[in-house]
């Protein structure tokens, strides 16, 4: 920190120390002893089973500990140690009993912390005055201190609260001023009395043995961590202490409640009144809807029974959910595990619940990409909330029953249940709600859907209630319009539409031809003043659309919020590394933007807050939209009944007509389809149908679906043998619905060729002692299907990716990470890609020799693509998924070089938001890969490279933008304004005040601001940090310096509020 600037200290606590004249007995006993006796006090409270209740033991804080790198932190720091003790002339050296004595010491006096029973006043006021009468080390230099590292514009911040300080201590003053002369004294006399037995105990250490003369720091730091994790500060402000409380015992009485049978649900539902105050603060919820009243108390619900509930779109369907996930976690202590379709929503709900699991003490963790740890943290105390993609939600739960945690798991939320019925993702949400039900019987599952139909085989299947309305906050009127006549969809009429008006729009002879649906007249009734969504066919026909409507939309349109829509163009230039799309750039000054899969996720966060905040006033966008994040509005159009050249779903229909009506804001809401006379019969039965029944993809998804669920089971140990296979797929939705799904073949017939199959691959191997026909033939799982499982590799790939691995073992490129990239790069997404050959070819001339090698040892060669670009003939055949998976390595390894998806975009013709998806595949797919190779020793080369990889693949920004970028919400563009700010750690983040946020970073809301803090203060402090202090205070040999290390390890511990759990 700058001279001038005001230094923030953190002081440590300390154990107290009786003043008083000293007796003849405690002139006698060393320091030692008393530590000594006082950590085993500690430790038998600790072993009792009262306490053992109320706090983590250290094998949970320490023991299950795994960093990234698979090497625990304490590992290393023992590893230090070692390497330290091999140095030449180390055990001989002067000042290693020295140096021994002050780490030991500093570590015993710094780094423990007392137990604090009783916080009266007048013991909050004797700790502090014992605190004041420390001694204070020397101050550190500012750039190797850690503890005052903090940004520079937290300073006013800090400023404020030492004021403050300042005025809440004028009271004592004169008390403490009274004391000080004699605290002066006594100090000087203990310190006399004490000097002559650390001599001694100087003197012993060097005469005895190496083994007990040094103790491990490792042991030192355990235990002093362990006892900070189990103290409370005794600083905190009086009314906080007294809220905690309160707090906790609402919760307490809650819990009660909970498990009685009366029908008293509490101060609000069963839970603290703090948490209906927080929905009152933090998202304006004063009052439930009746419907989710009455949700909330059915008795099934009340019973913990599985529960079905269906409502239209913005039904407020979560909030439902969020209640009973609030209920298990804090009344129930029970963990939670919530299922959500896309990664962008996921992200939505980590920012939106991570302010409710700082102030009522849960975590809240992300599973999505290639976040997530397998097998969770293990606590004792404070439950977790798991949100999750489907994917991940499918590893998270076979990691808890391989490590027999699944019945720890109170509750999973399953959102956007017809999923269940879609490709195969549906498949695999399928196999994890089955095998919930067959591992824990008290494991409840909640599922909740707009667009349910065939419900009765989701109940059959999940064993569930079901519950439904009708209700909509917001009245939703669907219009048709054919031609220039708009009619209005009335079920009571004959053909269900009744005549609603005529358009009333003057369009000149251009405009007909340019506008044919007449969209401009269809907008301009509803925007600047209210919003408008504009869903499109195709991501091209949005783009058309926004520029089309923004050449005849009038001038007085781009003075609406004309500063804000300057601001949202900067920001895009911001996160674009200097580039604004030519489109975005025309219409966003007439407040009209496009929206799809082609944006990268930079860009839409800022399309959607500029939309959400009115900035914006319509968007143009794909279906897609509908099913992620929410961005309601006033009137929703649809160009055509089409998405692609696929006919409009019901399903779909009903999602993207949902978004009409904004709760609070609008009294209606409008959707008005746009159709030709051609379609008019068959959009008359879209309107009236059915909704679409959800099917079972567990067959159809053969290698996703069945294949990978039997390998689970038995790799899991779920199922051995065939009989119990059968039975459990019978009590899968496949098994529900057999007798519609099955036409040739019986399902013992399905199953027992599936297994086959799977032996047939390697990937299992059948008992030699069992029957090989019966029931009781029981199969076991071999290495290569265990690593396929751990790494949940696509088993029509895995063989595959075996062979890949194998051969780049014997020829593997490590000048550059080109090979890497090329290992890691997903292979579905490769069968999907169609190389540039002029661009694939203007590539490869362009690697340099050691790259060119990596495509020879692949069997790809410059001549070959010359001739594909050339569009001459090739009689050498060559391996087409080989090819377009190098191609699409390139567009990585580019990517990873330059960091800039705009560049990479022009250079290889791309969409940014494919480019960014690919980049995002090939992170996860990475982490796949990863753990595949830590199953099958052979691999254990690439254990490490991989690490590395899959960080790169993960963020692909700038090294020192990472740790920013793994807060919730932080993406590239706001990492950067932040790391400018002087926030250059999630520390920082975590310590920094919202408000000052919102001054600092420019278009912050307040929302966004507290919701980003909450989310730093849940993600773990970079511990490489703490390695480096440890490496320096080793090698050096400096007493100084272990103490100074001692010091700011100390104030790196007792500042986190979330000890232990956050800190390992």
């Amino acid at each position: 920190m700058e001279d001038g600037c005001p230094r923030i200290r953190r002081r440590v606590s300390v154990r107290k120390r009786n003043r008083g004249n000293p007796t003849p007995a405690e002139l006698q006993a060393p320091e030692d002893t008393e530590d000594e006796a006082a950590a085993e006090s500690r430790r038998r409270k600790t072993g009792s089973p009262e306490n053992a209740q109320e706090n983590d033991s250290e094998e949970d804080m320490f023991g299950d500990y795994d960093s990234f790198t698979e090497n625990s932190f304490l590992a290393q720091v023992d590893d230090l140690e070692q390497r330290y003790m091999l140095l030449p002339g180390c055990e001989t050296h002067d000042t290693d009993s020295g140096t021994k004595a002050l780490c030991s010491e500093g570590i015993k006096t710094n780094l423990s912390v007392p137990t604090v029973t009783d916080f009266s006043d007048s013991e909050t006021r004797e700790q502090i005055k014992k605190q004041s009468d420390l001694d204070v080390p020397p101050e550190p230099e500012p750039a190797s201190d850690l503890s005052f590292d903090m940004p520079s514009s937290q300073i006013l911040y800090f400023e404020n609260m030492q004021n403050s300080s300042k005025a809440l201590g004028d009271q004592p003053i004169k008390e403490r001023d009274g004391n000080s002369h004699k605290s002066s004294h006594e100090e000087l006399a203990y310190s006399h009395i004490e000097q002559p037995q650390q001599n001694n105990d100087f003197s012993n250490a060097r005469a005895s043995s190496e083994t007990s003369r040094r103790r491990s720091i490792k042991d030192h730091l355990k235990s002093a961590m362990a006892g900070n994790a189990r103290a409370q500060t005794p600083v905190f402000p009086r009314s906080k202490q007294l809220r905690e409380m309160l707090l906790s015992e609402e919760i307490s009485v809650a819990k009660k409640a909970i498990e009685s049978p009366s029908d008293d649900l509490g101060p609000f539902y069963s839970l603290p009144s703090k948490v209906r105050d927080l929905y009152v603060q933090l998202k304006g919820i004063k009052k439930l809807y009746d419907w989710q009243h009455t949700c909330l108390t059915l008795r099934s619900v009340q019973e913990r029974k599985n529960l079905i509930y269906s409502l239209p779109t913005s039904g407020g369907k979560t909030l439902v959910a969020e209640i009973l996930m609030l209920q298990e976690l804090l009344c129930r202590q029970k963990d939670v595990l919530m299922i959500l379709p896309y990664v962008a929503i996921v992200q939505e709900k980590i920012s939106s619940l991570s302010s409710f699991g700082i102030e009522l003490g849960f975590f809240v963790e992300e599973y999505a990409g290639s976040k997530g740890r397998f097998p969770p943290v293990k606590r004792r105390e404070k439950k977790s909330l798991y949100i999750a993609t489907i994917e991940k939600g499918h590893s998270l739960v076979n990691a808890l029953i391989e490590t027999g945690r699944i019945s720890a798991l109170g509750l999973v939320v399953v959102d956007e249940l017809h999923m269940i019925g879609e490709g195969s993702r549906g498949a695999i949400l399928e196999m994890t709600l089955a095998k919930v039900l067959y591992t824990s019987k008290t494991t409840q599952i909640i599922g909740m859907s707009a667009t349910l139909n065939n419900v009765e085989d989701l109940q059959a299947f999940l064993k569930a209630e079901y519950y439904s309305s009708q209700f909509r906050p917001v009245e939703l009127k669907e219009f048709l319009k054919i031609n220039d006549t708009i009619y209005e969809v009335d079920s009571r009429a004959a053909d269900s539409l009744t005549f609603s008006r005529l358009l009333n729009y003057k369009y000149s002879d251009t405009l007909k031809k340019m506008d044919p649906d007449r969209l401009v007249a269809l907008v301009t009734e509803v925007i600047p003043n209210y919003s408008c969504l504009v869903f499109c066919p195709s991501k091209k026909n949005c783009e058309n659309v926004a520029e089309m409507l923004c050449r005849f939309l009038s001038k007085d349109y781009l003075n609406h919020r004309e500063k804000e829509k300057c601001e949202l163009i900067k920001n895009l230039r911001n996160v674009g590394h200097g580039k604004v799309c030519p489109v975005l750039k025309r219409t966003i000054s007439f407040g009209v933007a496009y929206h799809h899969s082609g944006l990268t996720s930079d860009e839409r966060k800022l399309l959607e807050e500029a939309y959400s905040t009115g900035v914006l006033c319509l968007l143009t966008c794909t279906s897609t939209l509908a099913a992620g994040v929410n961005l309601p509005a006033r009137r929703v159009i649809l160009r055509a009944p089409y998405v692609a050249n696929s006919f409009l779903k019901r399903n779909q229909y009903k999602q993207m007509t949902g978004r009409a009506g904004r709760a609070g804001i609008d009294t209606a809401g409008e959707s008005i389809l746009l159709l030709q006379e051609k379609d008019k019969q068959q959009v008359l039965e879209l309107i009236n149908g059915p909704l679409e029944n959800c099917y079972s993809h567990l067959v159809e998804e053969f290698t996703k679906g069945i294949q990978s669920l039997f390998l689970s089971l038995i790799g899991l140990k779920i199922a051995a043998s065939l009989g119990d296979i059968y039975q459990f797929m019978n009590g899968t939705l496949f098994g529900v619905q057999q007798k519609i799904l099955l036409k040739e073949k019986s399902l013992w017939e399905i199953t027992v060729d599936a297994l086959e199959h799977l032996t047939e691959k390697g990937l299992l191997q059948k008992d030699s002692h069992a029957d090989n026909g019966g029931l009781q033939c029981h199969f076991q799982i071999t290495k290569l299907g265990q690593a396929s499982l751990k790494g949940a590799i696509d088993l029509a790939y895995c063989d595959t990716l075996y062979k890949d691995l194998k051969k780049g073992l014997e020829g593997l490129v490590l000048e550059s990470l080109l090979h890497l990239v090329y290992l890691t790069t997903p292979y579905d997404l490769a069968a999907q890609s169609e190389p540039d050959w002029m661009v694939y070819f203007r590539q490869f001339s362009q690697l340099s020799p050691a790259e060119q090698n990596v495509a020879v040892l692949l069997g790809v060669s410059e001549s070959f693509i010359g001739k594909k670009a050339s569009g001459q003939a090739i009689r050498k055949k060559v391996d087409k998924s080989v090819v377009s998976r190098l191609y699409l390595s390139f567009v990585l390894y580019s990517l990873l070089k330059e960091t800039n998806v705009w560049s990479v975009s022009e250079k290889f013709n791309m969409p940014r938001g494919y480019i960014q998806n690919l980049l995002t595949g090939a992170a996860s797919f990475s982490s796949c890969v990863l753990h595949f190779c830590e199953e099958l020793e052979e691999f254990w080369v690439y254990k490490a490279l991989l690490v590395e990889l899959t960080k790169k693949l993960t963020y692909c920004v700038k090294a020192e933008l990472i740790p920013l970028m793994e807060v919730t919400g932080v993406l590239e563009g706001r990492a950067k304004q932040l790391y400018s700010a002087g926030y250059r750690s999630v520390m920082h983040l975590a310590n920094a005040d919202p408000e000052v946020l919102v001054k600092t970073i420019d278009h912050l809301s307040r929302r966004q601001a507290r919701q980003m803090v909450s989310s730093a203060k849940v993600s773990k402090p970079c511990w490489s940090i703490v390695i480096q202090y440890l490496s320096r205070a080793f090698y050096i040999n400096n007493s100084s310096w272990l103490q100074e290390t001692c010091t700011q390890l100390t104030a790196l511990c007792n500042s986190s509020s979330r000890a232990p759990d956050v800190l390992f």
